[in-house]
């Protein structure tokens, strides 16, 4: 058999490819993955992490971009019958296909930073057949994905991953442990759909209509950021301060205000 040339990882893909025995010895164990589950692997690259899931038993999918990768993946993989490569771009890729009649997804990814929110974003719009995402990601976004109500990274992107999940930030990847070795620091985090939503909004447009104005000015107060959509009466009808600014209000208190909002849509159109 030839020799496959060694993969240079590509700056336009944002790869960073992990080979450090420990920490990758440290996400199987927080995956747990058990045989008789089934998993997908995003942007597997050249299989580090991808070796251990497979060995567990379980069946793997995995979704890569990188046609250089596609044959290397292939040589090393391709023979065990649990495992699936699929040639693609994973933000527009239908993952529900992957999904039989009742079953559960395990989604496990070491994210570009550049893809990693509009990724996240178009999983959980697939929330409906995923049981828990384990994500490497940029520390400062695992932050803000965890952070809640007063806490200095709280925000729009984290209120809105709440909105659909338990977020937990499991332990932390510094740069060492990828080649090439990125700027920043990374961090895994484990997102686990809700079965039932904690704060069910009667739409969620409104919802992200209201995040996303209350934080284009997040050092203004709530009266002043929402003025486009709530007044200041309506804003403390909903036991809110309209004083407070908007990292002060936790994800409940933003769903009544989406939901206010949403009810003075309907009497308006009426």
């Amino acid at each position: 058999m030839s020799q496959l040339a060694p993969h240079r990882a590509r700056k336009r893909f944002g790869q960073n490819f992990l080979h450090d025995p420990g920490v990758i010895n440290r996400i199987h164990r927080a995956i747990a993955p058990r045989e008789g589950q089934h998993l997908v692997e995003i942007g597997p690259g050249q299989g580090a992490i991808t070796e251990g899931l497979l060995s567990s038993g379980a069946r793997l999918d995995v979704v890569e971009l990188d046609h250089d990768l596609h044959p290397i993946l292939q040589a090393r993989f391709g023979h065990q019958p649990m495992f699936a490569l699929h040639k693609g771009d994973a933000l527009k890729f239908d993952f529900s296909q992957l999904a039989t009649e009742g079953e559960k997804l395990r989604v496990v990814g070491n994210l570009p930073y550049n893809i990693s929110t509009p990724l996240m974003f178009h999983l959980l719009a697939q929330a409906h057949c995923i049981s828990d995402m384990h994500f490497m990601l940029q520390k400062e976004v695992v932050q803000r994905l965890a952070a809640g109500a007063g806490m200095n990274r709280y925000g729009r992107l984290g209120i809105m991953v709440q909105y659909y999940c338990r977020v937990e930030h499991l332990f932390d990847v510094g740069p060492g442990a990828f080649s090439p070795a990125p700027k920043v620091d990374s961090a895994i985090v484990r997102l686990t759909p809700h079965t039932v939503l904690p704060h069910p909004a009667e739409n969620v447009q409104f919802l992200e209509q209201v995040v996303r104005e209350a934080f284009n000015q997040r050092r203004k107060t709530l009266r002043n950021t929402l003025k486009p959509l709530l007044d200041a009466d309506s804003i403390a009808d909903e036991g809110l301060d309209p004083t407070i600014r908007p990292e002060q209000v936790d994800l409940a208190g933003f769903v009544r205000l989406a939901n206010r909002l949403a009810r003075q849509s309907t009497t308006d159109k009426d």
